[in-house]
């Protein structure tokens, strides 16, 4: 039997989350088996930024902080599933990818 496994990114959680709950309820009507979400380590990502290059003071900086959270779902590979995620509505903050797993 084949497993599909998609990988959810995003900056926003709330959305990310939103996502994964979509997912779920169209797994649960159509009866699908499904293991996750699986929350991965989130990724956090620094930038330091001089706030005045030229100046005879003190020097300033800033720090700008990105987070990308990670969730994992797998699930059984039946095709009217997969096209109904398809079809849901994807916020643009949150990136997904499906791929077949053979097994």
């Amino acid at each position: 039997m084949q497993k599909a496994r998609i990988k959810l990114t995003s900056t926003d959680a709330f959305k990310l989350k939103e996502v994964c709950d979509s997912i779920l309820d169209i797994s649960k009507k159509l009866g699908t088996a499904i293991s996750g979400p699986i929350a991965l380590p989130t990724k956090k990502i620094k930038v330091v930024t001089r706030r005045a290059p030229a100046g005879a003071g003190r020097e300033t900086y800033e720090t700008w902080s990105l987070r990308l959270h990670k969730r994992i779902i797998d699930m059984q590979a039946d095709p009217k599933a997969l096209h109904m995620i398809m079809k849901t509505s994807v916020p643009k903050e949150v990136n997904i990818e499906m791929e077949i797993v053979g097994q």
